[in-house]
């Protein structure tokens, strides 16, 4: 019985050293793969390309010579005064304002002009003129076919006397 307990002993010891060895070459695998994950990764994966700068266009106004038109109340009339200015999307849009003034300068007196003081002192009546002037803005110029295009109507002044 001796030897028999001789040989379960051995195959014991067998087992116990085939798992120490296991246990010692997965932690050794594992600190390895750890202290160079970064350098291994670097390896496989290819290189981002350089990302190109954001480049933000500046934006182009134009302004206006102030305006100063007379509006009819009930009670009388009233003086508005009001200084815009045009954020335009490009610079022709901006040359083709300039080209016409005049007649930009036309159609804004002329909405101004039919406007109601309590109405468009406002915010509801401001943001109104900003979309009628807008409109009426972007319409094309006679002779030339092309339209402005015009992405704010800007309010830089705006007293209601």
């Amino acid at each position: 019985m001796a030897q028999n307990d001789a040989g379960k002993l051995a195959k014991f010891v067998k087992s116990m050293l085939a798992i120490i060895l296991i246990v010692a070459a997965s932690v050794g695998a594992t600190l390895f793969y750890t202290s160079n994950a970064g350098q291994v990764a670097d390896i496989f994966v290819p290189a981002e390309p350089q990302a190109q700068p954001v480049v933000i266009a500046k934006p182009i106004f134009t302004p206006l010579e102030p305006f100063t038109v007379t509006l009819r109340t009930d009670r009388g009339t009233r003086i508005l005064y009001v200084a815009v200015t045009l954020r335009v999307e490009d610079e022709t849009s901006r040359r083709l304002l300039v080209d016409f003034m005049p007649e930009v300068r036309d159609r804004i007196l002329r909405i101004l002009s039919e406007q109601k003081a309590d109405y468009i002192q406002t915010t509801e009546g401001r943001a109104d003129l900003v979309r009628v002037l807008n409109r009426a803005l972007e319409r094309p110029y006679h002779p030339d076919p092309s339209a402005p295009s015009i992405s704010s109507v800007l309010f830089t002044a705006f007293v209601i006397q």
